[in-house]
């Protein structure tokens, strides 16, 4: 978005393994990224947590498929996430979504109140992560996937959807 706030990143993330990583205490490390169009692949390789660096390395990686299909991979975790301290930093792993909206400020008429609502989040269980595992996320059905009126009103993958005559869309 063209909005950026600290409690936007607290809210809206795609994280296979959120902690106080230090991609710069070594040369080994890096993140880097890949898109062939299919998928959109980030790679945390051999990160170190910050001041905690004789732990050993991280590696692993998130995949954003265009199907919608989210995979995060973990090849290389050198201690029980349960045992990260979160005190520098969160630790999480999962998804979460969130806006933002301006309201006015009764205070000061010309100014405006961000207000951030978190709609959505699904947080991974930590202790099952290891590694060499992974975990895979697929999309529910929607309504939007429906292209003409009877599939989108008599679907049962799908609940309360109904045809917008208007825009030729299942909503």
């Amino acid at each position: 978005g063209d909005v950026i706030h600290r409690m936007l990143t607290a809210t809206q993330y795609i994280a296979p393994l959120m902690a106080n990583f230090n991609p710069s205490y070594s040369r080994n490390s890096t993140v880097q990224y890949l898109d062939n169009g299919t998928v959109f692949v980030v790679q945390w390789d051999k990160v170190y947590l910050q001041g905690k660096e004789d732990l050993g390395s991280f590696t692993f990686q998130a995949a954003l498929h265009s199907t919608g299909r989210i995979v995060f991979g973990y090849k290389e975790i050198p201690v029980p996430v349960l045992q990260i301290s979160a005190t520098q930093h969160p630790v999480k792993a999962g998804l979460s979504d969130a806006f933002m909206v301006l309201n006015p400020s009764p205070d000061v008429p010309e100014s405006r109140r961000r207000t951030i609502y978190e709609y959505h989040r699904v947080e991974l269980d930590t202790s099952r992560i290891s590694s060499l595992s992974a975990v895979e996320f697929t999309p529910l059905p929607t309504c939007l996937q429906h292209r003409s009126c009877e599939t989108c009103v008599t679907s049962e993958l799908t609940f309360n959807c109904s045809w917008c005559h208007v825009l030729q869309r299942c909503l």
